[in-house]
C-alpha cells in the first residue's frame, strides 16, 4: 500500500513548492488540501505541473483523513492566514490555532507525523532574541506584534505542551519560517515579498520604492531582514520528512541578516540594470509593529544532522528573477 502526504495549503506559496519537490521524489502519493479561489489569480497554476494524486477541499480534510487513514503517513500543514495585516482575529484564531489543534490531535490518534508552519513573526520586535528554544517557558515570553504572531505562538505552546504530556503525533515539527521568497508567489497580492512586488519596475528600468525608516538606529532601507530562498526552507522539510526521529520547533532561515536595499541592488543586478531606489514613508498603522531586524539561528537544526546550505542573497535573487520572474511561465 503506498503512503500519503497530505499538504495543507498546497497550493499556496511554500506548500506548492514542497508539493513540487514531494512529486519529483515519487515516493508518496501527495495530496493537496487547499481552496483555489479566483481562477485569474492563478494558484492554481502554482500545482498544474506537480502530478498530484487527489485534491481535497478545506470543508472534506478530516472526512477524506478518517477515509484515508491506514495510508496517511504525514500531514505538512502549511495552510493558514499568513498576512500580518489581517484585522479578524477570531478568522486568525480559527484558521491558524484551531484547525492546526485538529490536525495535531488527529495525527496523535492516528500514528501519523505533522510537520507544520509557525513563523518568525512569534519573535515579535526581537529583543527577546531569535533563539528557536522550544521548551514552553522560552516560547511563551516571546512577544509577538500581530494577531498573526500571537495565532502561532498559540499553537507554538499547545504543540509543546502536549507532547510534554505525551499526546502527539509519532513526529511533530514547527518551522519558524523567516522571508521566504521564490516562485508561485504571484497569486498573494500585497503579501508576495519585496522582490515580486518591485520586479514589474525593475523590468521596466523605472526607480523602486522602499520604505524609509523612522529608527534612528536605521537608515532608509536599511531595515535588516533574513531573506531565505523557498528551496531551502523546502530542503529543510525534505530532511524532516527522511528523519522521523527527529521533532521540536526550528528556524527556517538562512541565518544572515540583509538588508532590503541589499535586496532592491540584487533585483537589478539580476536583471542587468543600474539601481534606481527611491524612498517612502512607511504607513502609519505599521510603524509601531515593524520589525526592524531579524535573524535566524540555524545552529539547533544543524547539530541534529540538517546539512542543507543557505543560498546566498544574490544568488537566489538573481535564480528567481531569471528563470521564473522573467519568464513567460513563472510558476515551478
Amino acid at each position: 500500500m503506498r503512503r500519503m502526504i497530505v499538504v495543507t495549503g498546497g497550493a499556496g506559496f511554500i506548500g506548492s513548492n514542497i508539493v513540487s519537490r514531494l512529486c519529483a521524489e515519487d515516493r508518496w502519493d501527495v495530496v493537496v488540501c487547499d481552496r483555489l479561489e479566483d481562477a485569474n489569480l492563478g494558484k492554481w497554476r502554482n500545482i498544474a505541473k506537480s502530478a498530484i494524486a487527489d485534491f481535497w477541499q478545506p470543508e472534506e480534510l478530516f472526512l477524506q483523513l478518517d477515509r484515508h487513514a491506514a495510508r496517511v503517513s504525514a500531514i505538512v500543514h502549511m495552510g493558514a492566514i499568513s498576512s500580518t495585516t489581517e484585522l479578524d482575529a477570531d478568522l486568525i484564531l480559527r484558521t491558524n490555532f484551531s484547525l492546526s489543534r485538529d490536525l495535531w490531535d488527529w495525527c496523535a490518534l492516528n500514528d501519523a507525523r505533522m510537520i507544520y508552519a509557525s513563523s518568525a513573526a512569534t519573535y515579535g520586535d526581537g529583543e527577546a532574541g531569535f533563539e528557536d528554544a522550544d521548551d514552553l517557558a522560552s516560547i511563551s515570553q516571546l512577544q509577538p506584534l500581530n494577531a498573526y504572531g500571537y495565532s502561532k505562538k498559540l499553537f507554538d505552546q499547545y504543540a509543546v505542551r502536549e507532547a510534554a504530556r505525551d499526546h502527539a503525533p509519532k513526529q511533530w515539527a514547527g518551522l519558524k519560517f523567516f522571508n521566504v521568497y521564490g516562485p508561485n508567489e504571484g497569486h498573494k497580492g500585497g503579501m508576495k515579498s519585496v522582490i515580486a512586488q518591485i520586479w514589474p519596475k525593475v523590468a521596466a528600468g523605472e526607480p523602486v520604492s522602499l520604505f524609509r525608516s523612522h529608527h534612528p538606529d536605521y537608515a532608509d532601507g536599511g531595515q535588516l531582514r533574513d531573506f531565505v530562498f523557498v528551496d531551502d526552507v523546502v530542503d529543510i522539510v525534505d530532511w524532516l520528512l527522511g528523519t522521523p526521529g527527529v521533532s521540536g520547533i526550528f528556524n527556517a532561515g538562512s541565518g544572515q541578516a540583509r538588508s532590503f536595499l541589499d535586496l532592491a541592488n540584487a533585483t537589478f543586478a539580476a536583471a542587468g540594470r543600474e539601481p534606481s531606489v527611491t524612498y517612502i514613508d512607511m504607513p502609519e498603522a505599521i510603524r509601531d509593529r515593524y520589525q526592524y531586524f531579524t535573524k535566524a539561528r540555524m545552529d539547533r537544526v544543524r547539530a541534529l544532522g540538517f546539512g542543507g546550505q543557505s543560498t546566498p542573497l544574490e544568488e537566489g535573487v538573481r535564480r528567481y528573477v531569471q528563470t521564473w520572474l522573467s519568464s513567460p511561465d513563472p510558476y515551478r
